[in-house]
């Protein structure tokens, strides 16, 4: 009998690739629900000549033309086989019973599409921290809270977005991560919760690494324009999803 499969996303460029044998450690100690295994497809942005030392058939490489990371997690998505899909970022590391727990919850909701989860700061200097914002409680998250806390709180998001699990078939539905250079995973949630209720694990899933190379640390990232237009963008669509939602969804009234 075949196991059902949680697929693991990874986009990877070369600042990263030396993180990725942590990365697999983590997913290695992996605990899943009896009939369940993971897949694991990492997806090089731009032609890559390093040997990936991965003696392990669930571990799926390939390479795209460079194109960013959303693309490039978008590529690696094209080629997953689970029914629910789990982002790992390639110098991240997930924490002991992290799939386990997304996949039990969405196989106990099944009006629930997404997942977010605790995570936990790793500095250079292997201190793990707290995030540095509340979480909130756990359990569902209604439709359109997320958004409506984004914007209340000056874009300050509620949840991590890089610790989401979704369901492969919304995931698609949405048109995957955004097309963005910079917070295509918040553009991804921030589409998910306007048509579907989500959930929040509040046991730490990640192990968020915190180093110089890292996008968020990039001074174009924090670029007061730059981020006015991307989160403008990612506002303006939640909100054009949400009001077509509304109109396809209502009653109809016989002429």
């Amino acid at each position: 009998m075949s196991s059902r499969t949680i697929s693991v996303v990874t986009p990877v460029h070369p600042p990263h690739v030396r993180f990725l044998s942590e990365a697999y450690e983590s997913l290695r100690a992996q605990t899943l629900p009896a009939g369940w295994d993971w897949e694991w497809l990492i997806q090089h942005d731009g032609d890559c000549d390093t040997a990936l030392p991965f003696v392990d058939a669930r571990v799926k490489f390939a390479t795209s033309p460079a194109a960013g990371e959303a693309c490039t997690r978008n590529m690696a998505v094209a080629r997953s086989s689970g029914e629910f899909v789990r982002n790992l970022d390639a110098d991240d590391q997930l924490m002991d019973g992290a799939l386990e727990r997304d996949v039990e919850v969405l196989l106990t909701h099944d009006k629930v599409g997404w997942v977010t989860s605790g995570a936990r700061d790793l500095l250079p200097d292997g201190e793990v921290v707290s995030w540095a914002f509340d979480d909130p409680a756990e359990g569902l998250i209604e439709p359109g809270w997320t958004l409506d806390t984004f914007i209340e709180n000056e874009w300050r998001l509620p949840v991590h977005p890089v610790t989401l699990c979704v369901r492969r078939d919304l995931l698609i539905a949405m048109g995957a991560w955004m097309g963005l250079a910079r917070s295509a995973d918040t553009g991804l949630l921030m589409a998910l919760q306007t048509v579907s209720a989500g959930y929040f694990i509040a046991t730490p899933s990640l192990l968020y690494r915190k180093h110089a190379a890292q996008v968020t640390a990039q001074n174009i990232h924090n670029d007061p324009v730059d981020k006015k237009l991307r989160y403008g963008m990612i506002i303006d669509r939640a909100r054009a999803l949400n009001d077509l939602w509304s109109r396809l969804t209502q009653p109809t009234t016989p002429r």
